[in-house]
């Protein structure tokens, strides 16, 4: 471990696929999981929560392999830009607005140079890249991906290359170790596969993609193992489970996917406690499921789907695994927050008011704020969490592009 100046750095190790084991980190140097694990167990190490006061971003390097005979000593943490940034992809404006943000008080205030012009057209997903150097933005319209370095100080964006993906690309995911990027593609009902170079942030399509799935996907996550993959696919209603081959990159179908979900499932979301959540917007429902952590596979748990009073469009599982927070949910125009069971059922805690059409909810890696898009009223409403309670925060709202879609913070 090194660089560390925050508190509240959490590692999680994924042993033999099959036990999730965590340890919290509060100093440089050397470190052990516990308890130990058998020879030739496989491990997986990623980033349950990062630092805070000061916020900072930690990323992991050789995070997986298999015990060999001996102690593993070649994992690295390391720890480092304290500063935070947010952007959000602006369809109608064809845009990324910048933003710093305030992580004691979660404000957005816009960056000099903002917004910044994408290279392609209908920006419509943004992810930003392995220790926040490199933001990814999938183009709609041109069937294309933008690739921006990040200034670490300032957050400026620079082009660095325009990457072409299969038909009309929507959602964008990174893998927890971020070695790998992903692409759905709604209207060739595929996913892009791409490796990421550790270096220079430029993206090498992987051989075998683009890998088929359902009708017209939409969102997808990695789990917080970065072993499988998980799609909506709004038209077929349903949602593939694909595994990812840790060696190259490359995809390949879990047994039993895809698995059933609602009429129209847009967003899909999956916690570290072994629980998925897919906001099906057409069925005004949520899907909700168990994970199986060794064969990826899928299984609703009781009472799923839960009924909702409106199209759900958005939803995220907050670091902690304890709540879900769902955009456009109970009535119009509002953010709902459900507590989650240990069973993994959810039930409704509380609801609060946004701007015009949320889209797009996300929460901060310091699991303090959430992000909620709003299309109608091209804003970004801020809120505060507290035992998984939104309360506005001050100022409540800031300008973004016309049409804004997504929003990542780094």
């Amino acid at each position: 471990m090194s660089g560390l100046s925050g508190s509240g750095l959490v590692l999680r190790d994924l042993s033999g696929n099959t036990e999730s084991i965590s340890l919290a980190i509060s100093a440089n140097g050397s470190f052990a999981f516990a308890p130990r694990v058998a020879n030739g167990t496989t491990y997986s190490i990623t980033i349950q929560s990062q630092p805070v006061n000061p916020a900072q971003v930690c990323t992991v390097s050789n995070g997986s392999g298999t015990l060999a005979g001996s102690d593993v000593t070649n994992v690295t943490v390391s720890c480092g830009q304290s500063a935070r940034f947010a952007y959000v992809a602006n369809k109608l404006s064809n845009n990324i607005s910048a933003y710093t943000v305030n992580t004691t008080t979660g404000a957005l205030t816009p960056i000099a140079g903002s917004p910044f012009v994408s290279t392609g057209s209908g920006p419509e997903s943004v992810s930003v890249g392995p220790g926040g150097n490199f933001l990814y933005v999938t183009n709609s319209a041109s069937n294309d991906l933008s690739v921006f370095s990040v200034d670490s100080d300032t957050g400026v964006l620079s082009p660095v290359a325009t990457v072409p993906t299969g038909d009309t690309p929507y959602g964008i995911a990174v893998d927890p170790a971020g070695g790998y990027l992903y692409v759905s593609n709604n209207s060739s009902n595929d996913v892009s596969a791409y490796a990421i170079a550790a270096s220079g942030g430029t993206l090498t399509e992987i051989s075998g993609s683009p890998f088929p799935v359902g009708i017209a996907p939409t969102s997808l996550t990695t789990d917080p193992s970065g072993k499988f993959l998980y799609i909506a696919n709004y038209g077929s209603g349903t949602v593939s489970a694909l595994l990812i081959d840790s060696a190259n990159g490359s995809l390949s179908a879990v047994a039993g996917s895809p698995f059933a979900a609602g009429r129209g499932p847009i967003s899909i979301a999956v916690s570290g406690t072994g629980f998925a959540y897919v906001a099906n917007q057409v069925a005004a429902t949520i899907s909700e499921y168990s994970v199986d952590s060794s064969t990826g596979a899928l299984t609703a748990v009781s009472a799923s789907p839960l009924a909702t009073q409106s199209a759900p469009m958005s939803l995220v599982v907050d670091p902690s695994g304890g709540s879900l927070i769902v955009a456009d949910v109970t009535q119009a125009n509002e953010v709902a927050t459900f507590s989650i069971a240990g069973t993994g059922v959810l039930s409704l805690a509380g609801a609060t008011q946004s701007g015009t059409s949320p889209v797009d909810v996300v929460i901060d890696p310091s699991g303090d704020f959430a992000y909620v898009v709003c299309a109608g009223t091209n804003n970004v409403f801020v809120y505060t969490i507290n035992a998984g309670v939104l309360t506005p925060a001050a100022p409540v709202s800031v300008p973004a592009g016309a049409g804004p879609q997504s929003i990542a913070i780094n």
